[in-house]
């Protein structure tokens, strides 16, 4: 293993915080990440990384060399790449996180064509509904919806998805349809948290001045984007959910919309990535590429 690769394993389990999750990300046995970051740190005669049972940490050495090292890397992937920038050859690995609803509905489906245009390349995509931490879990980028609440990473606003409040056609039927805020007293409301134990924010809506959240009953808590539309096409409540998400089920008449005059806030759409010196080649034509895809359905959808 050169020096490069060991820069590499050293910077993945330094960003994943564990020898085993970095050795999956890379496809290379932990005894060989393991030796890397050794010889590594016996070459530049300085411990790197804090180990545990438990975890493994950067040591104060170990940041100062994490960052040259990134830039390092960065700046030899230009280097290498110099020559191929006019026949648009990418190559190398990216890691990206999204929300599961738009990795399904507008990215993955769209994937064959640009994997097409760069065949070099290859993705590790994660769909969760959580909130991954982009440098510790060695993400190149990030398409989160919703506020963000890390303000240092650099950020490129999409734009935003409008809201609309959906219920099924049973549920309409067993309990009516809402005509005011007042009408919601007798009605239950699916309840949708970031993490399980947290307080629901609760029914929000625009009082004309500002956005308010009327709380609300409801049999049901979840954590995830595809159990929310699940529990409203089961009859559980009333979600409030980005119109692009409820536009399948609405046009198949699965969801109606409920209250269309009482609406929560849009949720803007961002692309994040780690501040560096240099983007790498791969991951600017990625966020061009999905910007691309993504960009269109928002202004349709608003």
């Amino acid at each position: 293993m050169d020096r490069l690769d060991q820069l590499r394993s050293f910077l993945r389990v330094a960003e994943l915080g564990s020898f085993t999750r970095a050795a999956d990300s890379l496809g290379l046995p932990k005894a060989s990440v393991s030796l890397a970051v050794q010889r590594l740190e016996a070459e530049v005669g300085v411990q790197l990384l804090h180990r545990t049972t438990r975890r493994v940490r950067l040591t104060a050495d170990g940041a100062q060399y994490q960052q040259r090292a990134r830039d390092l890397l960065d700046d030899m992937e230009d280097l290498q790449g110099m020559f191929r920038r006019e026949t648009g050859q990418l190559t190398g690995r990216l890691r990206v996180d999204m929300s599961s609803g738009l990795a399904r509905q507008l990215v993955v489906p769209h994937l064959p064509d640009f994997l097409g245009q760069h065949p070099g390349l290859e993705i590790e995509l994660s769909g969760t509904d959580r909130r991954v931490d982009l440098v510790r879990e060695g993400f190149d980028c990030v398409l989160r919806v919703g506020p963000l609440d890390d303000n240092t990473l650099v950020a490129r606003p999409l734009g935003v998805m409008h809201i609309v409040n959906c219920a099924s056609p049973a549920y309409i039927a067993a309990r009516g349809m809402p005509q005011t805020l007042a009408d919601l007293d007798t009605h239950a409301l699916i309840h949708y948290v970031g993490t399980l134990g947290q307080r629901s924010p609760g029914f929000e809506y625009f009082d004309g001045q500002a956005y308010q959240s009327l709380s609300m009953g409801g049999p049901i808590t979840v954590n995830s984007g595809e159990a929310y539309s699940a529990a409203a096409l089961a009859g559980l409540g009333i979600i409030q959910v980005p119109r692009l998400g409820a536009r399948a089920a609405m046009a198949r008449g699965d969801l109606v919309e409920v209250l269309p005059q009482c609406v929560a806030e849009p949720m803007p759409v961002t692309l994040l990535y780690a501040q560096r010196r240099h983007l790498p080649r791969r991951v600017a034509a990625f966020m061009d590429w999905v910007a691309g895809v993504i960009q269109p359905e928002l202004a349709r959808t608003d």
